[in-house]
């Protein structure tokens, strides 16, 4: 399946204007996500991912291809419910995969017709929003949709780092 997404950094005034825009609300996560990173190649490199994503409704394990195009964070992406995550992450290692980072976020969801938004606080570094659209057919149509989106909500500048990439590139920042 293509993820279509995009994010931005989240506002003081964000969640109002996503209320405004029509959004409703529909829950609030904790993620705990566990990044790895390939024997066979960097998946810094190949624009890939591998993570095991902890929430209280389970686990889930997801492979997230490089991204399609230069304004979203558009990729193929796919996922598999695991049920025991401290047992996926030793299968992992075991294979010669490496636990690279840790990204623990809030995320509160809303729901605007077939489209999701995202308000994340992300550990270390501060408020995002996402939006994201799924399904294969039409994603430059999707694509759009996303960005206009993003675009009534006032936010224009679309980020296509990773939050992972974000902390990466904060800690070779850091003195």
């Amino acid at each position: 399946m293509i993820e279509v997404e995009v994010k931005a950094r989240a506002r003081i005034d964000t969640p109002e204007k996503i209320l405004a825009l029509g959004a409703v609300p529909i829950g609030a996560e904790n993620h705990r996500d566990l990044y790895f990173n390939s024997p066979f190649r960097d998946f810094r490199k190949s624009d890939e991912a591998l993570r095991i994503r902890i929430k209280e409704e389970g686990a889930r394990l997801t492979y997230k291809g490089p991204r399609l195009d230069a304004k979203t964070k558009s990729r193929l992406e796919r996922t598999v419910q695991i049920d025991d995550p401290l047992e996926m992450e030793l299968i992992l290692t075991t294979l010669g995969f490496v636990l690279s980072a840790e990204v623990r976020k809030r995320r509160i969801k809303y729901s605007f017709g077939d489209v999701t938004l995202a308000l994340d606080e992300v550990e270390g570094l501060g408020s995002f929003l996402e939006v994201e659209a799924r399904g294969e057919a039409d994603w430059e149509e999707q694509k759009e949709k996303v960005l206009s989106i993003l675009r009534d909500l006032g936010l224009e500048e679309s980020i296509r780092s990773s939050y992972l990439e974000l902390l990466e590139e904060k800690g070779r920042n850091k003195i």
